[in-house]
């Protein structure tokens, strides 16, 4: 006897629906599953048999075979546990088709018959709403993230027989009720009213987050480049809904969020350590998961003394800085994620670190600071927006009584700039002035006869590139919105470069 259900998997960040076709006859006991199955899904084979049977059901030992359709999709996780026991329970003649029609089934099952949670559930639930499928079943934990998605029935189920017991129409199961997110969780540990002094770092660091740049910080140990780094968040604005979705749906599948699950609601700030490798970074694998510039998407990606990273992890972050997305190709398919965030890198200036220092004498060799800074390209660093030394704190900051700015009055001039470049980028599906085009950059950024001179004056004699011309003009267009000027002025992109040129490490790389 034929039956078919419905299941699903993941594909790259979204959805895959996948159709479990079931065919039992008379033959040699056997059971078969195909559709380019991967070792967990075939050994669904075992814990279906064993879940149906500690369910209260026997089945004849009989031939079946299940398809995993389309077929020349590559099918991973224990996710069709569920889909696989339910088709194979109809073509049985346990269940009736009518009851398990207009329903998508994703689950684990344990050789008792439970039901447990599998990574993934958001961008499911979002697939079942877009084809119109009423019902989705899932384990118990899995619901509130699958609760997310309005116009569908969340059912979460403990076991395989309550399950039964519902298509059956033997017991009865309430559809999961949705908690509505709460979108004001503004709760920050890491606060900028903790840093004393750096109050170029500090208005670098409120540049970037207004307009979306990127920052390379460089300074001596102990000038408090980490500290800054992670307070930047706190000075970021809120994430809308849709942000929030974007993020939830990335660590769903990555298999990152809480037991409890629910919308994510603070941007992520993601600090891998330096031995991270370029598919750490970029994302990849036999099964590309998403890497660190995914899982900072709309958030914040710091890199911690950066030329300890691999010149091979460093070289494959250029891609996702331009292009805000990468492209992973494997045999089977060719992937996206997505990647606009922030990028903050620390670094110190030497090997010792005291390169430039006033109170400790730097013992490297030209060669070894050359050695040092190489790994560091001039490509790389031409896509840092933001590039400042990081001095060490002066001892009348520390004495000093005067509290510093905390992160809510630094974040309302953030975000009163950011609601400016909303209404400036409306219908351009950009969000911020780092993701600007070239051609935008010609169609939004107005100049006064000062800064055009000014800039002149600069590409000229500090021979920029196409991109670093580019990227001056959108950190002087950052600058002019939290200053609410409606046209870039000539004190303005004359910050944008001291911003970006006022590193020896330049003339080092």
């Amino acid at each position: 006897m034929f039956a078919k259900t419905f299941g699903a998997t993941t594909l790259g960040i979204d959805g895959m629906l996948i159709e479990v076709e079931a065919d039992v006859t008379n033959g040699l006991p056997k059971f078969e599953i195909v559709g380019l199955a991967d070792i967990a899904v075939k050994e669904a084979r075992e814990r279906v048999r064993a879940a149906v049977r500690n369910a209260g059901v026997t089945l004849a030992p009989k031939r079946i075979t299940v398809n995993l359709a389309p077929a020349d999709l590559r099918k991973n996780g224990s996710m069709l546990d569920l889909p696989i026991a339910v088709a194979l329970l109809q073509a049985y003649g346990y269940l009736d088709r009518e009851s398990c029609a207009d329903s998508m089934f994703v689950a684990e099952l344990s050789l008792e018959g439970q039901l447990r949670t599998v990574p993934g559930v958001l961008p499911m639930a979002i697939l079942c709403r877009k084809l119109h499928i009423k019902r989705f079943f899932v384990a118990k934990g899995n619901e509130r993230e699958a609760l997310l998605v309005d116009g569908i029935e969340v059912y979460a189920v403990e076991e395989l027989s309550q399950l039964i017991a519902f298509l059956e129409g033997r017991e009865k199961l309430e559809p999961s009720v949705r908690i509505p997110p709460k979108m004001d969780n503004d709760v920050f540990v890491d606060d900028f009213a903790d840093v004393q002094g750096q109050f170029m770092a500090k208005k670098a660091l409120e540049v970037a987050a207004s307009g979306g740049h990127n920052v390379l910080m460089v300074g001596s140990p102990g000038t408090g480049k980490t500290m800054l780094a992670r307070r930047l968040p706190s000075i970021l604005p809120k994430m809308s809904y849709q942000e929030a979705l974007e993020v939830t749906k990335i660590y769903s599948i990555a298999g990152l969020l809480s037991r409890n699950g629910g919308l994510i609601m603070q941007r992520p700030f993601r600090s891998p350590h330096h031995t991270v490798s370029s598919v750490g970074i970029i994302g990849g694998g036999t099964i590309p998961k998403p890497g660190e510039v995914t899982l900072s998407h709309n958030g914040v990606l710091f890199l911690d003394e950066l030329p300890e990273f691999s010149k091979m992890a460093l070289e494959a972050l250029r891609q996702p800085l331009e292009d805000g997305e990468v492209l992973i190709t494997r045999v089977n398919a060719s992937l996206k994620f997505p990647s606009r965030m922030i990028l903050v890198a620390s670094m110190n200036p030497c090997p010792c670190g005291y390169k430039n220092d006033r109170l400790h004498e730097c013992t490297c060799t030209d060669y070894e600071i050359k050695r040092y800074t190489r790994k560091i390209s001039g490509p790389l660093l031409d896509r840092i927006d933001i590039q400042i030394q990081v001095p060490r704190v002066q001892y009348q900051d520390f004495a000093s009584g005067d509290k510093a700015e905390c992160s809510a009055v630094i974040r309302q001039r953030v975000e009163k700039a950011r609601q400016i470049q909303l209404s400036r980028f409306k219908g351009c599906n950009i969000f911020c002035n780092a993701q600007m085009s070239h051609a935008m950059i010609k169609e939004f950024c107005r100049l006064t006869d000062d800064a055009s001179q000014m800039l002149k004056l600069v590409f000229e004699q500090m021979r920029l590139s196409a991109r670093a011309y580019d990227r001056i003009i959108k950190v002087a267009q950052t600058i002019a919105d939290l200053n609410g000027a409606d046209r870039i002025e000539g004190g303005h992109i004359a910050q944008a470069v001291q911003f970006r040129n006022n590193l020896s490490l330049t003339e080092k790389i």
